[in-house]
């Protein structure tokens, strides 16, 4: 059965959404892919200044999502690749989300909202670089229509990777 995809609003981030974002991450289930623990605030600060770059100067980026009551859920969105490894040249579609809101769809629908948005600014494929062990996220993978191009070892880990493609 299909329900309905929540209400979810991506905005640029702004600097407030610095501190958010380290709060909502600062939990080690929403970072167990991603090193275990939440980056330092500093961190935060230039990736949000970097994801407004990126709006201005492509037209997306990594958008904070946006719950009901202005709530900050996440972040979903586009990106060239931002590491030496992997798919250089390649726009990867990506998210995170508190753990308060996971199971409820608001990646799945601030996802479909990105691929709209990536495609308007003329972005043709996307790539999306998920952990092996990361269910949740191979799942939306899915649901997006993505299929699986390439399975490789991360660097960070020795974990096994797989990397996903769709075409838009």
């Amino acid at each position: 059965m299909n329900r309905a995809l929540p209400d979810v609003r991506l905005r640029v981030p702004t600097d407030e959404d610095a501190l958010a974002w380290h709060r909502v991450f600062d939990d080690p289930e929403v970072m167990e892919f991603h090193g275990g623990r939440a980056a330092e605030r500093s961190v935060y600060e230039e990736l949000t200044a970097r994801q407004r770059r990126h709006d201005a100067e492509r037209g997306f980026c990594l958008w904070t999502m946006v719950g009901p009551g202005d709530e900050v859920l996440g972040f979903t969105g586009a990106q060239p690749w931002p590491h030496s490894w992997g798919p250089a040249g390649q726009i990867e579609i990506g998210w995170r989300l508190g753990r308060a809101h996971w199971g409820k769809g608001y990646v799945a629908a601030a996802a479909r909202t990105t691929l709209e948005r990536v495609r308007a600014a003329g972005v043709t494929d996307v790539v999306a670089m998920v952990n092996a062990g990361n269910a949740r996220s191979i799942a939306v993978t899915r649901r997006l229509g993505m299929e699986l191009a390439e399975r490789f070892t991360l660097p960070s880990s020795a974990q096994e990777g797989h990397r996903y493609r769709l075409t838009l």
